[in-house]
């Protein structure tokens, strides 16, 4: 049997380029901003994770070049030996302060931050406690480690409860939510969480992604809306969101960082973080540092474009985070949702289709996500083109 005949078989991304409505790659010509150019033509944009708009601030920018002219394209080994610049140094003790932690340390990127983490933590001995709904990368860093996972359904914390009940004692463990659900952009239930893991004597680890500038106080992420940062052991959060950049972070106490820096496979044989996205990273998280109003601003047009959704009788995914700037939009079948996808990208919209095995097979989504910088004509527009084209398919009517 040839390794690679499974290349050549025929499979639905064949069938779905075939029909025209092939939803993937398609090539920017612009910035992410509100509104780009994508393939020659203005769209706006509603499928970025660019939350606060910094990719096209100045001050990143001009950050991003600065580093360039001063330590060159790229460091050209690992942290753990030649890798490790002044700038990663600065980046790590101002997001640990940020964050009221003891210590940070940076991966060169989020996915390998959760691999590193906690194939790192987690041993033979211990349990990996995982919400079904975690991003894909916090499996595979199950997979990668020794430890021995464990499901619960989604925010079910009479599952969650079930699960810790049935470890050993002798048994470390270790729950994983993400704080900000990446497709429903929902919210963890923290409190119960940290409640449980008090009770069951285990660790809270919150990959905030999509919570860091988003939530929490000046947006420190999901554990300070809650008013539990000293609940969770582990912030994991990246920088291609928020802080407009690329990379990776753990934030936990400077005996646990030092641990994961001297045991994590992902962190010693990968190479460090570019100089050009350390220093923007660095500059963006001194902005949100300035604006702590930014947040706010990001959960007012996340609220406004809910309102427009809704008296459009547009039906969105019902949720906990009403002011979360990931709003999924219910089309229902696979095929549907692609055509619907395309039809509002040839009207200039974009959006990302979510399909299965992310979703049911009837519940597929339009997961549209919000900067601080669309204006309200902006987000206006794209509801009433959004809306146009779902009632045309007879969804939402």
């Amino acid at each position: 049997m040839d390794i690679f005949a499974k290349c050549y078989d025929k499979s639905v991304v064949d069938e779905i380029r075939e029909r025209g409505i092939y939803p993937y790659f398609h090539a920017l010509e612009s910035r992410q901003a509100t509104e780009v150019i994508m393939e020659s033509k203005r769209r706006i944009m509603l499928g970025s994770n660019n939350y606060l708009g910094l990719t096209s601030h100045p001050e990143v920018i001009e950050a991003g070049v600065r580093a360039y002219e001063e330590y060159g394209s790229g460091c050209s080994g690992s942290r753990f030996l030649n890798g490790t610049l002044k700038l990663h140094l600065q980046l790590e003790e101002e997001l640990a302060e940020f964050l009221r932690k003891e210590a940070v340390m940076t991966f060169s990127t989020g996915f390998q931050s959760n691999l590193g983490i906690i194939g790192s933590i987690a041993g033979r001995n211990d349990y990996i406690i995982m919400d079904r709904e975690n991003h894909a990368s916090l499996y595979d860093a199950c997979r990668l480690s020794f430890g021995k996972m464990l499901r619960f359904r989604h925010n079910d914390m009479e599952d969650l409860e079930r699960k810790l009940d049935k470890i050993p004692e002798n048994a470390g463990r270790l729950i994983v939510t993400d704080g900000v659900f990446s497709m429903g952009g929902d919210i963890a239930n923290l409190p119960e969480i940290c409640r449980l893991a008090k009770k069951y004597n285990a660790r809270v680890m919150v990959d905030d992604a999509h919570g860091l500038g988003v939530i929490g106080e000046g947006g420190r992420g999901t554990a300070s809306y809650y008013g539990l940062e000293e609940e969770v052991d582990i912030y994991m959060g990246t920088f291609s969101k928020s802080l407009a950049s690329l990379g990776g972070y753990m934030a936990a106490s400077s005996r646990i960082v030092d641990y994961v820096k001297h045991s994590s496979r992902p962190f010693i044989f990968s190479a460090s973080i570019t100089p050009a996205s350390c220093a923007s990273a660095l500059a963006a998280l001194r902005i949100l540092k300035e604006h702590p109003e930014l947040p706010e601003i990001l959960q007012s047009r996340a609220m406004l474009m809910r309102k427009k959704l809704h008296e459009s009788n547009i039906r969105t995914k019902e949720t906990n985070g009403e002011r979360i700037p990931i709003i999924p939009i219910y089309t229902y079948k696979p095929f549907t949702t692609l055509v619907i996808a395309k039809d509002l990208y040839d009207r200039g919209v974009y959006v990302n289709p979510s399909l299965p095995p992310a979703t049911a097979p009837d519940e597929c989504l339009l997961r549209t996500s919000l900067m601080v910088t669309h204006t309200e004509e902006q987000i206006e527009n794209a509801v009433d083109i959004i809306a146009e084209v779902l009632h045309k398919h007879k969804i939402g009517i």
